[in-house]
Parts: C-alpha cells; structure tokens; sequence
C-alpha cells in the first residue's frame, strides 16, 4: 500500500503539479485549490514528485510542512 500525503490551501490559487518519473522529468497534471480546500493525493509511478506553490499544509506520514 503506497503512502497518501494530503495538502491543504491556506490562500486561493494554490497550484499542486506532478512532475513524472524517469530521465526527463516533466510536468503531467496540475490543480488550482482554493482556501480550505484538501487534496489527498499519492505517488505512482508516472508521478515521482510533486510541486506546490501557495501557501498550504502539507501532512505526509514523515509529518507536517508549513510552506507559509
């Protein structure tokens, strides 16, 4: 069973972009969140990491980010 990390938006307009796995990593899927807006999302493997600008929690099982 993979590992879940949830992300919630403090602000609007929060954008949460996988970024695919392999030589040449590239953008695959984005989400515009608003404030107080959750997403509980996973690693695949087409997704090897995930980038997040805005200002939002991230809980992972490793714990808890701020990126105020």
């Amino acid at each position: 069973m993979e590992d879940f990390f949830v992300i919630k938006a403090l602000e609007n307009g929060v954008n949460v972009i996988g970024l695919t796995r392999g030589s040449d990593t590239r953008f695959h899927h984005s989400e515009k969140l608003d404030e107080n807006e959750v997403m509980i999302a996973q690693f695949t493997e087409h997704t090897s990491a995930v980038k997040i600008r805005g200002k939002a929690i991230i809980q992972t099982s490793h714990g808890e980010v701020n990126n105020e």
